[in-house]
């Protein structure tokens, strides 16, 4: 990711980075991360989905400090959701199965 690549993604009003750590990351793609989620810091709004409670981001990233630094830009001047409860998709392929619907 290079420069070019950051300067688009701050001419935008809202970016989404779906299914954060959904794979953990390497250590080179952690720190882009964090480069481009500090880039946009303060210029645009963002919105991460996660499965993971922030105690777990550190397996993700693998590092401490780094990982630190990214809860920190994410979550100043943000909004927390948390959603407890069962899976959505879960809950809907069960209502299939019981109605015959493959």
């Amino acid at each position: 990711m290079g420069a070019n690549h950051i300067q688009q993604a701050q001419k935008q009003e809202l970016l989404i980075i779906d299914e954060l750590g959904f794979v953990p990351l390497t250590e080179s793609g952690a720190q882009l991360l964090f480069q481009f989620c500090s880039a946009l810091h303060e210029r645009v709004s963002l919105i991460v989905t996660t499965n993971l409670p922030f105690a777990k981001w550190t397996q993700v990233f693998r590092d401490e400090t780094l990982t630190a630094a990214l809860v920190d830009r994410l979550t100043h001047r943000g909004h927390v959701l948390e959603f407890v409860g069962e899976s959505f998709r879960f809950k809907q392929r069960m209502k299939r199965a019981k109605a015959g619907i493959p």
